[in-house]
């Protein structure tokens, strides 16, 4: 007898918190603190009698992620008291959306592949506000934050189109990057701006029912979400295996550092929830023409971005993909590019115009570029924990570094030199290769002395190289560059070693 096989539903509900300066009913501050309770007030501790005033820039922010989601806005959203008991909410309900929700029906196309298009369809995007945060001592202690209590949230929930981990874990991070895009949110997993839940079930192949679902909570990364949904398909498929498939649905946490899901209670219904309107907040009536205009308002979408990317400055979909996964890069990435395309008009050797001198030279400029920004910058960025937000670089100096490689001016050890004096201090980089004496030798006749002297003090590497050991080269390549304290261009030095050893 066969085994049966499964396949995965996989739904994703993910909560975005939008980048407004207050809360979203009160007027505390919707900032970050290490230090407990400083950005609370009455109304967000919910203390009796104080009454909720609706931040218009959430509904605006929610709506420019919806637009940008495909989805519809209704005319009339309202909202609603969740109710449930939990110490980090002690107004006894939250005050959600329920039946008449900010946004529903959109869709968004992820590419898990990078290759082949997949359309994830969007139930429903509603706004609420955020409960307290529970923190818990090693002694057994929970204390509560309320600095979090009343930020504004955009939850989105997805119909049960994904299969995958691979997918899911695409779905999440196309949505960070168009809540950046779009300005409603940092949404930087780890600080907690953007929180996943995934919605697993499994059933044979062929067979078109939903069966219950498990919901995995505590889940604060990509690959945490990939790890998890892994996890869970491995664990249902064995309950089906053994002919005990879930039969109601439950809620598991997800221990990151074990790699496994923990049962934590049976799933509330929405009967449980008790929901019934809100009634200190009026209805929200939305204008045609003001979701018109804030339509017309989206910016470059990263999707099209990708695509204009790959088209205008030959690009692979992994390097289009890398440099956007931040508007920030991108719009630096587009800054150094103009600036190189200034510089190669402006040479005496290139002739035409500016897109036939383009179309000739765009291709290996837009790859240095790329290449210095994604392995040299991203590797000082990430060394010292620091956002790109904070780069003190401009587009015009990182150009300029750029054609100092280019016309070889600089060899890439001097330009990674370089590269770090300009990210800690700031600076011109024909500057800094002259206070540094980083000026790259190329003249022939200077180098040439120099590899005679290596190759009369190697003699033992010279005769291994003659006798078919080639990394004997490399190392008399190294001693080349080290004599010089690495100015001298190595595919000069290569050359010229060649040259002298085989003659």
């Amino acid at each position: 007898m066969s085994k049966t096989t499964y396949e995965a539903i996989i739904g994703l509900e993910i909560h975005i918190r939008l980048d407004t300066k207050s809360k979203i009913f009160s007027g505390e501050s919707n900032a970050e603190s290490e230090q407990p309770n400083t950005h609370v007030s009455p109304i967000s501790l919910g203390h009796p009698g104080t009454l909720p005033q609706l931040n218009q820039e959430a509904i605006r922010l929610g709506m420019m992620l919806a637009l940008a989601l495909n989805c519809e806005i209704p005319d009339f959203m309202k909202f609603d008291r969740k109710h449930y008991f939990y110490p980090d909410l002690p107004k006894g309900y939250q005050i959600s959306q329920y039946d008449k929700p900010l946004a529903l029906n959109g869709y968004l196309e992820i590419l898990p592949d990078d290759i082949h298009s997949k359309r994830v369809r969007i139930e429903r995007i509603h706004l609420e506000e955020d409960a307290a945060k529970n923190k818990h001592s090693h002694a057994g202690d929970t204390l509560i934050d309320f600095n979090r209590a009343g930020q504004p949230l955009a939850e989105l929930v997805t119909q049960p189109d994904l299969r995958t981990a691979q997918e899911a874990k695409v779905f999440a991070q196309e949505l960070q990057q168009i809540a950046r895009y779009v300005g409603a949110s940092q949404a930087n997993m780890q600080h907690g701006h953007l929180r996943c839940d995934v919605n697993v079930s499994l059933r044979p192949i062929g067979d078109e029912a939903l069966y219950p679902k498990t919901e995995v909570k505590n889940i604060n990364s990509f690959k945490a979400i990939e790890r998890a949904v892994e996890f869970e398909i491995k664990r249902q498929t064995e309950m089906w295996d053994n002919g005990s498939a879930p039969e109601i649905t439950t809620t598991r946490g997800w221990d990151d550092k074990r790699g496994i899901s923990i049962e934590q209670r049976t799933k509330e219904g929405e009967a449980d929830y008790r929901y019934m309107p809100e009634p200190d907040l009026p209805p929200v009536i939305h204008n045609r023409e003001d979701i018109d205009n804030l339509r017309s308002r989206l910016p470059e979408l990263p999707s099209a971005r990708r695509q204009r990317f790959r088209d205008e400055y030959n690009l692979s979909y992994h390097d289009a993909k890398l440099l956007l996964q931040d508007p920030r890069v991108g719009n630096f990435f587009e800054e150094v590019i103009s600036e190189l395309r200034s510089w190669l008009n402006s040479l005496d050797d290139t002739v035409g115009s500016d897109e036939e001198i383009w179309k000739e030279y765009g291709g290996k400029v837009g790859r240095l570029t790329t290449a210095w920004i994604t392995s040299e910058l991203f590797a000082i960025l990430k060394e010292t924990g620091e956002d790109f937000g904070q780069l003190r670089i401009t587009g015009e100096n990182f150009a300029e570094l750029l054609t100092l490689l280019y016309e070889k001016r600089v060899n890439s050890s001097a330009g990674q030199k370089i590269l770090r004096i300009m990210y800690e201090k700031g600076g011109d980089p024909s500057v800094i290769m002259q206070e540094h004496d980083l000026l790259q030798v190329s003249d022939e006749g200077e180098v040439d002395t120099i590899v005679q002297r290596i190759i009369e003090a190697n003699t033992e590497v010279v005769a291994d190289f003659k006798n078919g050991k080639d990394k004997a080269l490399m190392y008399l390549v190294g001693q080349v560059m080290k004599e010089t304290k690495g100015k001298i261009n190595p595919e000069v030095a290569t050359s010229l070693l060649k040259d002298k050893l085989n003659t």
